[in-house]
């Protein structure tokens, strides 16, 4: 016999309701011992005003969320200071679509001509990786550590003692590796691949990997945590500019690729990849130069080490410099581009994975900037919200962001805290009763008798598993169902 409150007899619970309770509702515990219905809430899409947090000027913007912190983490070429490796940290406010910044932070007093920066949600720490271009463009990494608004770095250290050009960075979350992606420019532009180790304030690396034998720039990186593989997408030059995509799987310290796989018979510019952990789908945003580098999508599905992908979808007609970042509270993909036509306006498109398809909504303008370069976007998982940033042409190019929210559907239940249904009816803060595990509820209406039921994330009964997946019980009657034990 379960207790909460007083138990008035086997299979039922007495607790204080947490809003009202209709006979029959489906039933969660929350963190503070309550009860309330399973239900839905709505979030409506709005976006904040827009926040400098450099303003000098920076030449490349690369983004990431620390969700240890709970800040975002923006690293750039600060050009308002030699164009030395750069971070910052954000705190959006979940209230509302504020950000709020710290001050910068030099990671490297190095020039930073390319740049890309993780989470390593393994040690806690963010990781940026750059092209040093006042050391030949070595490629080097370093080590963030977030303290409230503050980031500090340990010494930074050199994976590729050649020139570089063209990296992003990802984290495996199966092997705790970061995983650098960059053109070997010592090495006929090859693309190359190499996995880092964080330890305390700093990182080794593995031995370096060609993942594409063939001239390579515009590379993007993410990693399909379904299948726990890397995925880099990127531009081939060797292949008629095609956008081409292959799948890296870590081992240790070392990493190995299957046969690239192309998802643009074109010219493939500013190719960006998010996982989309909704759908199990890599989804990669670029231009494409074969229908005027309009800003295009397409779906791949990764199976063992090759990717498939369907056909590619136009997010945004005349547009320039695009991103992306994955929506996990809503399950959607968010695509941020420069909108030529409104004019060149900072805008962003809502996307929908289905099957092997994309579908995106209206656009929605967060910024007039009068043109923007260098673009990021992150997702706050905290918050709930998207932070954007660029480079504002109609303010001198300071570094700018924007906090997104877009609209989405949030359920209070989870695999472990549905309890049963209501015996009766109860309002806010009074007692309730709680049929619970072998006991047999008779307040519901179109079961099935025999059939198995789950609980949907409004809080209603259906036939097939809801994510997360819940089992209610087993029908007995139309109007009866025994309550999982």
């Amino acid at each position: 016999m379960r207790t909460i409150g007083n138990t008035p007899v086997d299979g039922e619970v007495r607790a204080v309701a947490s809003g009202a309770l209709a006979n029959g509702d489906t039933v969660v515990v929350n963190s503070d011992g309550t009860v309330s219905a399973a239900a839905e809430t709505s979030v409506s899409q709005a976006y904040g005003t827009a926040v400098v947090f450099e303003t000098g000027a920076p030449n490349v913007v690369s983004s990431t969320f620390d969700s240890s912190s709970n800040k975002v983490v923006i690293a750039y070429a600060d050009a308002g200071n030699s164009n030395y490796c750069t971070a910052v940290v954000g705190t959006v406010d979940p209230s509302d679509n504020s950000i709020t910044f710290g001050s910068p932070a030099v990671a490297s007093s190095n020039y930073a001509e390319f740049l890309g920066v993780t989470f390593d949600s393994n040690s806690n720490k963010v990781v940026i990786c750059f092209s040093d271009g006042s050391n030949s463009n070595h490629g080097k990494a370093v080590v963030g550590t977030v303290s409230g608004a503050s980031i500090s770095f340990g010494t930074e250290v050199v994976f590729e003692a050649n020139t570089t050009a063209d990296m992003a960075a990802t984290f495996d979350s199966n092997s705790n590796k970061v995983v650098i992606a960059y053109k070997d420019s010592a090495n006929s532009n090859k693309g190359t691949a190499i996995v880092g180790t964080v330890s305390g304030t700093s990182i080794s690396f593995g031995t370096a990997v060609v993942f594409e034998q063939g001239s390579t720039i515009q590379i993007g990186a993410t990693f399909d945590t379904s299948n726990n593989k890397v995925v880099i997408v990127y531009d081939d030059l060797t292949n008629s500019n095609y956008g081409t995509a292959v799948v890296g799987t870590v081992s240790g310290t070392a990493i190995s690729f299957g046969t690239p796989v192309v998802y643009e018979s074109a010219l493939s510019y500013a190719n960006t990849a998010v996982f989309d952990s909704t759908n199990n789908k890599i989804v990669v945003i670029y231009r494409d130069g074969g229908n005027s580098f309009y800003a295009t999508s397409v779906v791949g599905t990764v199976s063992g080490d090759t990717i498939s992908f369907g056909t590619p979808v136009v997010v945004f007609a005349a547009s320039n410099i695009v991103t992306s970042t994955f929506d996990s509270a809503g399950g959607k993909v968010i695509a941020f581009y420069r909108d030529f036509a409104t004019p060149s306006d900072a805008a962003i498109k809502v996307g929908t994975v289905s099957g092997n398809s994309i579908s995106f909504g209206s656009e929605v303008i967060v910024g007039t900037s009068g043109g923007n370069i260098y673009v990021s976007a992150t997702f706050d998982s905290n918050s709930n919200k998207v932070v954007v940033s660029y480079s504002d042409a109609s303010n001198s190019n300071a570094g700018t962001s924007v906090v997104f929210q877009p609209a989405y559907t949030s359920s209070n239940l989870t695999a472990e805290n549905y309890i049963g249904f209501a015996k009766g009816a109860a309002t806010d803060g009074t007692s309730a009763v709680i049929q619970t595990g072998c006991s047999i509820n008779d307040a519901q209406s179109g079961l099935t008798a025999g059939q198995k039921y789950y609980v949907q994330t409004d809080g209603s009964l259906g036939t097939t598993a809801a994510d997360p997946s819940v089992v209610a019980g087993t029908a007995i009657s139309s109007t009866e169902i025994i309550v999982k034990g």
